[in-house]
Protein backbone atom coordinates (compact mmCIF):
# COMPACT_ATOMS: atom_id res chain seq x y z
CA UNK A 1 0.00 0.00 0.00
CA UNK A 2 0.92 3.43 -0.83
CA UNK A 3 0.03 6.56 0.96
CA UNK A 4 0.90 9.89 -0.32
CA UNK A 5 0.86 12.61 2.10
CA UNK A 6 2.48 16.49 2.38
CA UNK A 7 4.59 16.90 5.25
CA UNK A 8 1.78 18.91 7.14
CA UNK A 9 -0.28 15.97 6.54
CA UNK A 10 1.72 13.19 7.96
CA UNK A 11 2.66 15.58 10.68
CA UNK A 12 -1.14 15.89 11.05
CA UNK A 13 -1.35 11.68 11.12
CA UNK A 14 1.33 11.15 14.22
CA UNK A 15 -0.88 13.15 16.19
CA UNK A 16 -3.48 11.18 15.28
CA UNK A 17 -1.84 7.64 15.66
CA UNK A 18 0.00 8.91 19.12
CA UNK A 19 -3.93 9.81 20.33
CA UNK A 20 -5.55 6.69 19.13
CA UNK A 21 -3.02 4.77 20.93
CA UNK A 22 -2.81 6.62 24.18
CA UNK A 23 -6.46 6.13 24.61
CA UNK A 24 -6.50 2.38 23.47
CA UNK A 25 -3.07 1.75 25.55
CA UNK A 26 -2.35 4.12 28.51
CA UNK A 27 -4.42 2.44 31.21
CA UNK A 28 -3.79 -1.06 29.79
CA UNK A 29 -0.56 -1.59 32.19
CA UNK A 30 1.19 -4.24 30.48
CA UNK A 31 -2.16 -5.72 28.82
CA UNK A 32 -1.36 -3.26 25.58
CA UNK A 33 -2.65 -4.01 22.55
CA UNK A 34 0.84 -4.13 20.82
CA UNK A 35 -0.05 -4.25 17.38
CA UNK A 36 -1.18 -0.75 17.86
CA UNK A 37 2.72 0.15 18.86
CA UNK A 38 3.81 -1.57 16.09
CA UNK A 39 1.98 0.99 14.01
CA UNK A 40 2.70 3.81 15.84
CA UNK A 41 6.95 2.95 15.26
CA UNK A 42 6.46 2.28 12.07
CA UNK A 43 4.89 5.74 11.21
CA UNK A 44 7.37 7.57 14.06
CA UNK A 45 10.36 5.93 11.92
CA UNK A 46 9.57 8.30 8.70
CA UNK A 47 10.20 10.91 10.61
CA UNK A 48 14.05 10.49 10.02
CA UNK A 49 13.35 9.89 6.50
CA UNK A 50 11.12 13.37 5.99
CA UNK A 51 13.03 16.24 8.08
CA UNK A 52 11.27 15.50 11.38
CA UNK A 53 14.13 13.50 13.32
CA UNK A 54 13.04 15.24 16.52
CA UNK A 55 9.74 13.76 17.10
CA UNK A 56 11.41 10.42 17.49
CA UNK A 57 14.02 8.09 19.01
CA UNK A 58 15.16 4.73 18.88
CA UNK A 59 14.53 2.98 22.04
CA UNK A 60 15.82 -0.87 22.26
CA UNK A 61 15.66 -0.70 18.83
CA UNK A 62 11.62 0.32 18.50
CA UNK A 63 10.87 4.12 17.03
CA UNK A 64 9.14 5.73 19.75
CA UNK A 65 7.71 9.40 19.98
CA UNK A 66 10.94 11.39 21.16
CA UNK A 67 10.27 13.28 24.52
CA UNK A 68 9.94 16.94 22.31
CA UNK A 69 7.01 15.11 20.33
CA UNK A 70 5.35 13.99 23.79
CA UNK A 71 6.15 17.35 25.51
CA UNK A 72 4.85 19.45 22.74
CA UNK A 73 1.56 20.34 23.39
CA UNK A 74 -0.27 16.79 22.58
CA UNK A 75 -0.70 15.81 26.11
CA UNK A 76 -2.69 19.16 26.44
CA UNK A 77 -4.81 17.97 23.53
CA UNK A 78 -5.43 14.76 25.05
CA UNK A 79 -6.11 16.35 28.31
CA UNK A 80 -8.58 19.11 26.58
CA UNK A 81 -10.71 15.92 25.37
CA UNK A 82 -10.52 14.05 28.76
CA UNK A 83 -12.00 16.94 30.67
CA UNK A 84 -14.66 17.65 28.09
CA UNK A 85 -15.83 13.74 28.02
CA UNK A 86 -15.24 13.75 32.34
CA UNK A 87 -17.91 16.67 32.21
CA UNK A 88 -20.24 15.05 29.83
CA UNK A 89 -20.51 11.66 30.99
CA UNK A 90 -21.10 13.08 34.99
CA UNK A 91 -23.31 15.61 33.81
CA UNK A 92 -25.26 12.46 32.21
CA UNK A 93 -24.40 10.31 35.10
CA UNK A 94 -26.23 12.99 37.55
CA UNK A 95 -29.06 13.57 35.53
CA UNK A 96 -30.44 9.99 35.02
CA UNK A 97 -29.60 9.72 38.97
CA UNK A 98 -31.75 12.67 39.76
CA UNK A 99 -34.64 10.79 37.48
CA UNK A 100 -33.91 7.62 39.63
CA UNK A 101 -32.37 5.94 36.69
CA UNK A 102 -35.67 5.48 34.78
CA UNK A 103 -35.01 3.97 31.08
CA UNK A 104 -34.81 6.68 28.81
CA UNK A 105 -37.81 6.59 26.69
CA UNK A 106 -39.62 9.43 23.88
CA UNK A 107 -41.62 10.43 27.24
CA UNK A 108 -38.42 11.68 29.40
CA UNK A 109 -35.79 12.14 26.97
CA UNK A 110 -36.22 15.76 26.83
CA UNK A 111 -36.24 16.32 30.83
CA UNK A 112 -33.26 14.49 30.63
CA UNK A 113 -31.49 16.44 27.90
CA UNK A 114 -32.69 19.57 30.16
CA UNK A 115 -30.89 18.16 33.13
CA UNK A 116 -28.00 17.68 31.27
CA UNK A 117 -27.86 20.96 29.73
CA UNK A 118 -28.11 22.45 33.12
CA UNK A 119 -25.59 20.11 34.89
CA UNK A 120 -23.18 21.45 31.61
CA UNK A 121 -23.80 25.12 32.39
CA UNK A 122 -23.04 24.67 36.01
CA UNK A 123 -19.74 22.98 34.91
CA UNK A 124 -18.65 25.50 32.31
CA UNK A 125 -18.74 28.40 34.99
CA UNK A 126 -17.54 26.68 38.36
CA UNK A 127 -15.79 23.03 37.12
CA UNK A 128 -15.87 20.93 40.14
CA UNK A 129 -16.28 23.67 42.67
CA UNK A 130 -19.54 23.64 43.33
CA UNK A 131 -19.78 19.45 43.87
CA UNK A 132 -19.74 18.26 47.11
CA UNK A 133 -20.19 14.71 48.39
CA UNK A 134 -22.45 13.67 51.79
CA UNK A 135 -20.62 11.07 54.56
Amino acid sequence: MKIELTELEFRRLLDMAYIGNWILNSTRGSDRFTDYDIVESKLFSYCHRHDMPTLAEYIAGDCKPSAAFENGGIHEAIAEYEDSVFFEILAEELARRDMDFEPISPENYNELTDRIDEYIEEFEQNGIDNISLDR
